[in-house]
């Protein structure tokens, strides 16, 4: 059963076992046998200790794993949850984005490859893959080097692992980029080229991004946000807003406003044909006012 469960909402679901542990203890009721009353007790505790919709929503289905899919579907604990999405209604986490544009021509300055440090050669590609896949920081720590295939002018990433959208009968994603030799300085095709070379006699794992002093092993998803980060305040994006994760929303929301139809947009950066994910969360205006998806977003980056 635990199995069934990513890592992430096994620790996303931590904090309310823990204060529900604590909270049966207090009330001397079983942990796997509680009322619905006494989970709405619980659930009002929360929310009174200034718990958002989403923390309440988590908690009411960390609930239902333990005590069962009852919770999930009793009426009253249903009204209680649209009750607390009245009194503190979500809200997104950007109602604007930046301009991919701004970051590409801070990345276009660091060039040749060859004559860059491999700390900024390290940031410039997993930026630019970031901004020309439109994925997830999850799915580029998961690339492998022998999942990646580099063709003439073109590369194609295969990623097997499971990632957060992996389901029964969903598809792998599958990363596509072509080489753009209009703007041979930030085109990602030749820049993870000259990454692989330049980490190949240092390299002693599988895994694609490595960190770039000794001992050089494979880094974690957190050490990938904070290089994109870090590349993200040096062209003066606002990072006590946007996260390295706001490079889904402004590389997809700028091929959107290019012209590139939602359809590519959700095959490119993962979505399911029907999902209503990037309209509903991504598709944002920025801060200041097929054709290939990577190339739209190359495009961007001024003469």
């Amino acid at each position: 059963m635990l199995n069934s469960l990513s890592n992430n909402t096994l620790k996303q679901y931590d904090t309310s076992f823990k204060q529900w542990w604590l909270f049966c203890e207090h009330h001397k009721i079983d942990v796997y046998q509680a009322s619905v009353p006494f989970v709405l007790q619980f659930l009002t505790e929360r929310f009174d200790s200034g718990a958002s919709y989403g923390t309440i929503n988590s908690s009411r289905s960390a609930l239902s794993l333990l005590i069962g899919p009852r919770i999930g579907s009793d009426d009253r604990i249903k009204r209680f949850v649209k009750g607390v999405f009245r009194l503190k209604p979500p809200t997104p986490k950007y109602n604007i984005t930046w301009d991919p544009g701004v970051v590409l021509n801070y990345i276009k300055g660091l060039y040749p490859n060859e004559a860059i440090s491999l700390e900024q050669l390290t940031h410039k590609v997993v930026t630019l893959l970031a901004l020309t896949t439109g994925h997830r920081v999850q799915t580029l720590s998961l690339v492998k080097i022998n999942n990646i295939q580099f063709n003439h002018d073109s590369v194609q990433i295969f990623i097997p692992d499971l990632i957060k959208t992996s389901g029964k009968n969903s598809k792998q994603p599958l990363l596509y980029l072509k080489k753009f030799n209009n703007k041979i300085e930030i085109c990602p095709v030749t820049t993870l080229q000259s990454y692989i070379k330049r980490t190949q006699h240092v390299r002693n794992t599988n895994n694609l991004f490595i960190t770039h002093k000794k001992p050089h092993h494979a880094v974690s998803t957190q050490t990938i946000s904070r290089w994109i980060k870090n590349v993200l305040r040096e062209a003066g994006i606002d990072v006590t807003i946007f996260t390295a994760h706001s490079t889904r929303h402004a590389s997809t929301s700028a091929a959107s406003r290019s012209g590139i139809s939602i359809d590519v947009i959700q095959k490119t950066a993962g979505w399911s044909q029907n999902s209503i994910c990037f309209a509903k969360h991504y598709n944002r205006p920025i801060t200041l006012e097929p054709t290939e998806f990577s190339n739209t977003i190359c495009n961007l980056v001024s003469d």
